[in-house]
This record gives structure tokens, sequence and C-alpha cells, in this order.
């Protein structure tokens, strides 16, 4: 599955502002400017040529303030604020209805004072779980129960569609196991890792402390010199995200017997799994890690098992616990200030325990038919663009264009919210047991999780919430999703010029669309399944081209020795180039042949391009941005704006010179789809 991590902004009280002002259905003007683009956030003296993000958007980067509790800040984070508090005002109704499950879990987070009254006594019985662990085989099924309890353990396992078989769902076991974002963390050697692996260290030994551990700062080290051990033997993330490297199906037998050093049988049967074949994404991270297991004291496993707890429930516990892990994984890690307000962070609570119970009031009241009505318009106006770009590839073999259409053709949209609502009931919740409504959320839906086994596929089922700013796509479901609060200013507006709309949602839906085809998404056929639809010649044809984007975007640097990985970024980087090209073409199609007007002085090309750097406006705090270049396989969102620079379009429309930053010879323009 992939998913389109959306960012941009706009400054915080104007676009707040306008925004509101959408809701306002009385409004037959725009929510940005005079065509729906906000040109005053624009910064005329940067050449579009030298810089398309900042031309579009660097008065609105100059002026636009990071509130205290983002690491990063964009138009995005604006809907999501906005999305919250539409959230707060559904569940501050619920509040007064004791029979809404919804209401309760909302009230149980807000009742503060409860919290602070209980202190640590709500986890000490899972504390005490931990404490009594003797062995390894205690550990491998107390490590089964924390993963139901939604605590990171050694593995990561979950049930989804089997990529050679998407008729069927199948148990997938990766590898986990550390503490920091990835295995760069523990093993780059420059100074600003140094320094976050110290603070690490140190947090680890104040968690310790906080719970009334002995030995805290020796436990700490220790805990860290495994965690490097882990490290060494994870896979990397390029490594991690391609399809067939991935897909290693084997008995749990032929598990056991390849990582005799972790209890794999005792582990799954105490999470009631018997799975006669499992996917195994890094065999020998697996295997590795079971050997380091194997020789490891159990204290030092038990230790991690108690310090991922902590993290994993700091939140539902007092504030000198939630603060002390805020400190390290929201302002070491990511930069950010300070914590949200308690209420922002109740709805996100309620929104990841019950988040459709919740979807089927927010979009009754904040989706309306005629926007769901345009968006179909508008996926089907982009899916025919993609069939006519596929049927003017120069490099495509006509039999692979034939499957290319078949796969096309079996995409099925969706938009809005489910047609199919989970179902809460077997859920307890109680307004003054936060800790236990948290734990009982996350092994009700673990639980969920593991039952589709043996079931036909949830075909129905969304990933996301209705109420999130986000879209993606499903290989195996051959899906794209877009939830209904992504389709609002400035990515869709009812009152703004085609253009914009097309440079926004268009390229995202253009994006999503793509996926499908995208280093990864191409190795996947029209019925969902993990199988190579192309020749020999096709695959060589699609790398050299791929190999051109890998090298772009590797040139991007955005701190000194600190570059955008562009093998890494790939998929996404291929989604923004194709989703713009589809877009564009889409756009050109709507005009029924006629040219498109000029607005303001500025022409129909010009007014798509813009939208399209619109929605990517956003500001980093640097520790978050340089997080993202080891972990988002999202590039930034300058050089997201950035990848005009490959449209011969682009290049009529601004004018660029060839010695302007962005200007590449014709010959050196990336075009895949």
């Amino acid at each position: 599955m992939k998913f389109l991590l959306l960012g941009a902004a706009a400054s915080a009280l104007v676009l707040a502002a306008s925004v509101a002002q959408a809701d306002q259905a009385s409004t037959a003007k725009p929510t940005y400017g005079s065509y729906g683009f906000d040109t005053q956030g624009m910064d005329p003296a940067v050449a579009p040529g030298d810089d398309f993000y900042l031309h579009a958007n660097g008065r609105w980067a100059r002026e636009t303030p990071i509130p205290a509790d983002k690491s990063n800040y964009g138009a995005f984070n604006v809907l999501d604020d906005l999305s919250r508090e539409r959230t707060k005002g559904i569940l501050e109704a619920a509040r007064s209805d004791p029979a809404s499950k919804i209401g309760l879990a909302y009230a149980s987070y807000l009742d503060v004072a409860s919290v602070e009254a209980k202190g640590l006594s709500p986890i000490q019985p899972w504390l005490a779980k931990i404490q009594a662990v003797r062995d390894k085989g205690d550990y491998a099924r107390l490590a089964a129960e924390a993963a139901r309890a939604g605590v990171s353990g050694p593995f990561a396992f979950y049930v989804g569609q089997d990529d050679k078989d998407p008729e069927h769902y199948i148990l997938n076991l990766r590898q986990a196991g550390l503490g920091l974002p990835d295995r760069d963390y523990y093993l780059q050697p420059d100074d600003k890792m140094a320094t976050i692996r110290s603070a690490y260290v140190a947090h680890l030994e104040q968690m310790l402390t906080l719970t009334g551990q002995a030995d805290a700062k020796r436990r700490a080290a220790a805990l860290m010199a495994f965690e490097t051990e882990v490290a060494k033997i994870h896979w990397t993330r390029v490594d991690s995200r391609d399809a067939d490297k991935t897909y290693n199906r084997m008995s749990l037998a032929d598990l056991q017997k390849a990582a005799p050093g972790f209890d794999f049988t005792s582990y799954f049967s105490a999470s009631g799994l018997r799975p006669a074949a499992l996917l195994v994404a890094q065999p020998s991270a697996i295997t590795g890690e079971a050997a380091l297991i194997a020789r490891t004291p159990v204290e030092q496993l038990k230790d991690a098992l108690l310090l991922r707890s902590l993290h994993a429930y700091a939140t539902y516990l007092p504030e000198r616990v939630a603060d002390a892990d805020f400190a390290f994984y929201g302002t070491t890690l990511s930069g950010t200030p300070q914590r949200e307000e308690r209420w922002k962070r109740a709805v996100d609570f309620v929104k990841g325990s019950m988040g459709e119970e919740v979807g089927k009031l927010y979009v009754a009241r904040y989706f309306p038919p005629e926007t769901k009505a345009a968006m179909d318009h508008l996926v089907k106006n982009v899916i025919a663009a993609m069939g006519r770009r596929i049927d003017g590839l120069a490099w495509m073999s006509d039999s692979a264009k034939a499957r290319a259409h078949k796969k096309l053709a079996a995409f099925k949209p969706k938009i809005g919210y489910p047609e199919k609502w989970r179902d809460y009931s077997g859920l307890t919740v109680s307004p003054a047991d936060l800790f236990g409504n948290a734990l009982r959320s996350n092994q009700y839906e673990f639980d969920y999780q593991m039952g589709k086994l043996g079931k036909p596929i949830y075909r129905w089922e969304w990933q996301m919430t209705p109420m999130e700013i986000n879209a993606y796509a499903d290989f195996s479901m051959v899906e794209i999703v877009f939830p209904a609060a992504i389709l609002q200013p400035p990515f869709f507006d009812p009152h703004a010029d085609p253009a914009v709309n097309y440079g926004g949602i268009g390229a995202v839906i253009g994006h999503e669309l793509s996926h499908h085809f995208d280093d990864q998404g191409a190795k996947y056929d029209e019925t969902g399944k993990l199988n190579q639809w192309w020749s020999d010649a096709d695959v060589a044809a699609f790398k050299g081209l791929t190999d051109k984007l890998v090298k772009q975007y590797d040139a991007y640097e955005p701190f000194p020795g600190a570059h955008v990985k562009g093998a890494f970024t790939l998929g996404e980087n291929i989604g923004d180039l194709a989703g713009v090209a589809v877009a564009l073409d889409a756009y050109h199609a709507s005009l029924g042949g006629k040219p498109a007007p000029v607005i303001d002085g500025a022409t129909g090309d010009q007014r798509f391009f813009l939208g399209w750097a619109q929605v990517w406006r956003r500001n980093y705090r640097e520790p978050n941005l340089r997080q993202r270049l080891v972990t988002d396989p999202h590039s930034p969102s300058q050089y997201r704006a950035n990848t005009v620079r490959n449209f011969d379009q682009w290049y009529g429309a601004f004018k660029p010179k060839p010695d302007s930053k962005l200007y590449l010879a014709p010959q050196d323009r990336v075009e895949i789809w």
C-alpha cells in the first residue's frame, strides 16, 4: 500500500480565516484570490525558473510561523485543524449522551484529574507481567500480548492481502525492535545523529527512573547497545520497499527452523494464531534478530518491552510521563516546542479508537453530495487522461499497453467515506478509565484485524477515516481513496477556476492513480497480484527513465551534506511527476478544444502550475525535516512543487531562461507516464 502524505500551508491567521469562510455555502467566490490561488503569498522577486516553489509561495513562507505545537506547518495542517475543530463539536455534543461511546471516550481523555489521581496504577499490572518474565519462552508469549495491546516488540505482524494471491488474507511478519525512527539513527557517524543517540539514552534512563526502576543508567546504556545490534541487522528502507525482495512466503515450521533463537510458535499461539503460511518481509533481519535475542539476557529484553509500553501509553498516563515522552519524541526528534492542547489530543484519541463512528456524523454534516459528484467527475477525467497517455508512450510495448488499459479499467475509486461502516458494539468504554479505554481499543482493533484470516477480502474497508487530510493507493485492492476532509480548498474549491482545481486535487488524483504504475505499483497486475506483466524490454526501458529521476532527486540538498534519497523517494516522485502530467492533460481535455481564458493576466497553464505549487506550501522545523530525509518516502515539499521543471508546458508558460537554476535541457527532462 502507498500513502500520500499531504503537506501544504498558508498564513496561520489569513488561511484559517479563509478556510472558515469556505463553510459559508452562500458565497460564490473562491476561497483564495480571484480564481483559487493566493497571489498575495507569491514572491515575484524569485524568478519561476530559479525556484518555482518560492516564486509561488515565497512571501507565505517568510511570513508564516510554525505554531508551537507543530513540527511543520502548511495548508494541510490548517485543514487538519479545521477537521479537528469540527470533530470537537461532534464530540462535545456526544458528551451529553451517556450511551455515546465516542462521547465517553472523549470525556475520559479530558478527565485530567482522574488521570493524575490514578498515577501509574493503571499500567502497573502490565509492568508486573513484564517483571514476572523468567525465560525466553515467557518473553515470546508476552511480546505477543504486547502486540495485541498496541506495544511494539521485537517483530511486527499484521494481516493483509497475499500479494501473489490477493483474494486471500495472510499473516505478514516484519522487522521491528528499534526505539529510534530508523537504523540510520544508530549507525550514521555524524555529530547530529550522535547528539540524538546521547539524548535517547538519557531519555531511556529518565523513563526507567519515572517508574521506580533501579540501576536506570546502566540499563539504559545496555538497551541502547542491544538496539544498535538490531539496527545493524535491519534492512534499509530502500530494500524494505521492494515488493519482490519482501515477498518471502514460508510455513511457520520453516520460519521456526530458520530462526530457532525465538519461539515463533508460542509467539503466534499466544495471539490465537496458527498460520499455515506467512509472508516474511526481511528474512535475514528476522533470523538475525532471533539469534540476537537468543544470546541477550532476558532482563534486557524485558526492559525493551517496559520502555516501549511507556512510550505507547504515555499520553494516557500522568503528565510527568507524557511530558518526558514528548520531550524526546516531540522536541528532540522533531523540534516541536510544546504539546498540543489536550482537547486536540482527545479528538485524535477518539478518531484513532472509533474513527468511523465519528466519521458517520462528520460526513453527514460536512460532506455535501455535490462535492462527491464533482469528485466522481474529476476522477473519471483523470483516469481517461491516463489512458490517453498510456497510448502515447514511446517506450512501452503494445502488449504491455493492453495490460495497462486492463489495469486502468479495473480501478475502483473510493471518495469521501466507506460504503459500509465499522461496528464498535463490542468495545467497552468508560468515562473514568482513559488507560483502560486505550488498552481495550488496541485489543479490539487487533482482534478485528486478526479476525480477517480465512475470510473473504473486506473490499468495502478503508485505511483512513473521512476526517483525514490525506489520500492513498492500495495495490492489491487496485483502488485509490480520497477521504472527505481533503476535498476542500486549496485542493478542491467548487468556486475556483478549473485550472487550479486540476493543479490541486486533479494532480493528487493523478498521483494516487499513478502509484499503481510507479516502480513498485507497476509490479501488480489488473487483479492486484504481484506479477510481472511487462516484457523484459519494458522493464529495462522503464528503469532507464526512473534512474534519471533518482539522479535528479539525489542532487537536492536541503542541508549541507544531507541529500534527498532518490531511490528511497522514487515511488512518490514518480507519483508527483505522473500526477501532474495526467492532470494537465485532463485539464486541457476539459476545455473542449477552446482556449483557456486569461484571468488576472495568468494563462490557463500558469494557473494550473500555480495551483500545484500552492498545495505544497509547508514550513519545517530543521529536526523534523532532517528526520523526514531518513524516514519519509516523500521528498520535501519544495522539491515536490519543483517537479514542474520536467514539463515542456511549464517552460512554455513561464519562459525560464537556460541559465535558470531549475532549467533542464529538453533531453534531461524526465517523462515516464
